[in-house]
Parts: C-alpha cells; structure tokens; sequence
C-alpha cells in the first residue's frame, strides 16, 4: 500500500512539474524561434555626422552606436530578419549590396528582410545617402566609401549571426505612450516652451503610441525588446556621436533587463519632432520618456503572438511631377543654396554623360504577417504620421506602420501634406540628389494601392 502512494506521489509530481514548466514555459508549444545579435558602428576614422547639411568631423562619443538584428522562425521553416540601426540614412546603393550578399549567402529574399535606421544626426554618413549635402572634400570622400564598404560587411555578418543564433522562444506584443513627439509642421518651435508652460494645447497630427514586441528565450531570458515610435531624433545637432534619444531609450531598457537587446525602429516619424530640443538634458529625459512607455507595455499583460510568418515585398513606382531639364539645372548652378547648386552641378554631368533620368522612382514597401496578431508595414524613407495613422486605422490592432526602410529617398508626404505644401511637401528634393524638385500628388494613393495589395498577400484568411 505504501508502495502504490509512493508511486501515486511520484506520478502527481511529475505531473505538477511538467504542468508547471508548460505554464511558465511555452516558448516550445508556441512554435517560435527567434536569434538576436549586435555589432557596434561607432566609427574610428574622421567620417563626418551626417545631416544638417553641413560639414561636421566628429569631436568624441556620448555612447556607441549600434546595428542589431532579429531573426524570426516559424514551425514551417519561414524566416523573417529585422535589422536596426542608429545610422542617419541607409541608401538604396548600400542595401541593394546588403540584399544581394544575404541571399547568396544565407537564402534570404527581398521579402524576408527589413533594413531600417533610426533617422539619428549623430551618425555617420553613409554612402552617396543626401550627396549634395555636403561640401566635396576628396579625402573625405574616401573615408565615407571605406566606412560604407565596412557596413555593408558588418551589416551581413551580424544578420547571419542573428540567424545563427535561433532557438525557442515566445513572442508578445503590447502598447505603451509617449507624449514628446509634436507635429512641427503646425506648432512653431520657438514658441512651445511657453505654450507647454500657459497649458495651451499644441495641435496638428501626431502618434504618441510606442508598440512593443518582447521575445523570450526558453529560460525565461528576455533575449529582445522591439519598439517604435513616431518621431524625429533631432535633439541634439553638435558634433559627438551619440544615439539621441533612441540610444537612451535603448540603454535604459537594456539596463532594465539584463542581458536582453533593445532595438527602436523610427515608424512614420517624418514631420514629428522632439520639442523643445537641442540640450543633452533634454535627449536624456525624451529617452527616458521613451522607455518608460515601453515599461508600461511590459508590465501589463501583453498579448501573446502565435507562429506563423508570411512575408511580402515590392516597389511601387512614385512619380515625380516634373523632372528637371538642362536648362533649368543650369540657371540653378549660381543658386543662394550650396546644397541647389551642388545638385545642379552633379545632375548636369549626368546629362552630360547622355544619362536620362527616370520620371519614377522605386519606392520599396514590404508586409510581414506574424501570427493571427502582428501585421508589420514597411515603407522607405521619411513617411509622415498621416501614413501611420491611416493603415492603423484600415488594418487594426496590431498593425506596425514602420517609415525609415531600405532605402533614405526623401520626405514622403501624404496628400493632404502635398497640398499644404512646406518643407515635408514641397520642392525640396534636391536635398535628397533626386532629378526633381518635387513629388507628384498621386504618391499617397500609390503607395496605399500597394500596401493594401500587399497585406492581402500575407492575409491569413486569403
């Protein structure tokens, strides 16, 4: 009799341990799995900030800057990859041979990895990323091309390493808050410090919500803590490295969660900005802000993410209104602005070379399906808020509308910012070297066509 109790006992705690571990543990039974890596882009040679549109040779470093990676992998073998980075702007010449390299070497397609950059000023140049831009400095040059190639190595190695790193683990998702972002199309920034300070209510479209994705080993290890956020890191415009608000958010987080990797993706932050700015007091407390927000998403029950990934890409085609001829170029090569005439300058030897110049522009958009639960947008460049809030509100909750993909184009403006015209939506695109000085109006509605098109790929119910 004893005998039997002692082998009943037995078999109850087996039992209370195998459903105990299925309980605190379903990293397994979720189907998941995820690897994460991480390689310092702080640059060691005098490779100038980019942005700002003038010349800035680095004087020291408030912290490193990063590139990291997510891989993802469901069940059936589908991989997804997601790198960020604090980098100022990716251009397509360097992601193309980012693209090229992964899938020669690791089997990935186009439609499988995202490419995306913080939008940071307190990053390095990359490339002919916002060419004209800069004064030509021939040694300079050299040293862009150099730390260029050396990205392009380190970008692939770490994605590789990232995918090496797969194993079980569980993914959830949640919604935090942070309320520093302001429209800077519609509020003055030299008057918002009074108006924060007399309680007068700042105005014009904003998306103050921070999604996050949290991704757990099967020993409870936090291995990645994903987020994004709709705004500028604009804070600071002096000459030290650092990963302005971002990289605060992200260090406080990491902090908080030892030995996990926090990784901020920029989601259509194009006419947002933190204000009021331009104190590293200021970038500290907006960083904080941040993470805060993503505290609070990690602290309430956050919704469990089932396996499952379908992926996704294309380029849709945006036209110009009117690309630009010799002879306007010409009359531009005196221009006021340095960065008009420089553009004028280079565009005219394109002609010169019997170069013509598209009417269109390859605009790159992808849509990952994670789940019944997650449905991440990619759109290159500088989207504005109205592109988030618009496919939130057609795709529901969820959804990530990510700007800042692939490929640093130029501002892309809704329409409704097309028609007011400014800075976003204007004849600026000759500080982004295009043939053109301005978008066509249509943009909007081409790029919803293809988002739209695209989500009903990866549809689940398709």
């Amino acid at each position: 009799m004893r005998l039997y109790s002692r082998t009943l006992a037995s078999c109850a705690l087996a039992f209370g341990l195998f459903v105990s571990f299925g309980l605190g543990n379903r990293a397994s039974a979720q189907g998941w799995k995820a690897g994460v890596a991480k390689g310092i882009i702080t640059p060691e040679t005098q490779v100038w900030l980019a942005g700002y549109g003038s010349k800035r040779p680095p004087d020291g470093k408030l912290h490193d800057l990063w590139m990291k990676a997510l891989a993802l992998e469901d069940p059936k073998e589908n991989r997804v990859v997601l790198v960020t980075s604090d980098f100022q702007g990716v251009p397509k010449s360097m992601s193309d041979r980012v693209f090229e390299q992964v899938k020669v070497r690791f089997g990935l397609e186009r439609r499988q990895l995202m490419i995306t950059f913080s939008h940071n000023h307190c990053g390095p140049r990359l490339g002919d990323d916002l060419i004209d831009y800069y004064p030509v400095e021939a040694d300079q040059e050299v040293l862009v091309r150099e730390y260029t190639d050396r990205m392009v190595i380190k970008m692939v190695d770490v994605i590789g390493k990232s995918i090496a790193d797969l194993s079980a683990a569980r993914l959830e998702q949640g919604d935090g808050k942070a309320t520093f972002a302001v429209n800077r199309r519609n509020n003055r920034e030299a008057e918002i410090p009074q108006m924060i300070a007399d309680g007068i209510p700042l105005i014009g479209p904003v998306d103050h919500s921070v999604p996050v994705l949290k991704v757990t080993r099967a020993n409870g290890q936090v291995a990645a803590v994903l987020f994004g956020y709709a705004c500028h890191p604009t804070t600071l415009s002096f000459k030290t490295w650092c990963g302005d608000y971002p990289g605060f958010a992200q260090l406080e987080i990491e902090a908080n969660h030892p030995g996990s990797m926090a990784m901020f993706v920029n989601t259509c932050g194009g006419d947002q900005n933190p204000l009021p700015r331009r104190t590293v007091e200021l970038c500290e407390r907006y960083g904080h802000m941040l993470a805060t927000g993503v505290e609070e998403a990690l602290k309430q029950p956050m919704q469990p993410v089932s396996a499952g990934i379908v992926s996704a890409f294309e380029y849709v085609e945006l036209p110009y209104l009117q690309v630009v001829d010799r002879g306007q170029l010409q009359s531009l090569l005196l221009d006021p602005s340095p960065i008009k005439a420089r553009w004028a300058a280079r565009l005219s030897k394109h002609l010169d070379r019997g170069e013509v110049f598209s009417p269109t522009y390859p605009y790159p958009i992808h849509a990952w399906r994670l789940g019944k639960e997650m449905l991440v947008i990619g759109t290159g460049a500088e989207t504005v808020v109205d592109y988030a809030l618009r496919f939130k509100k057609d795709f529901g909750a969820g959804t990530w509308v990510c700007g800042y993909v692939d490929d640093m184009i130029s501002y892309i403006p809704s329409r409704r910012v097309w028609e007011e015209g400014g800075y976003e939506g204007g004849s600026n695109l000759f500080e982004y070297g295009r043939p053109a000085l301005r978008w066509s109006g249509e943009i909007e509605d081409r790029i919803s066509a293809s988002v739209h098109l695209l989500v009903r790929e990866v549809s689940i119910n398709k």
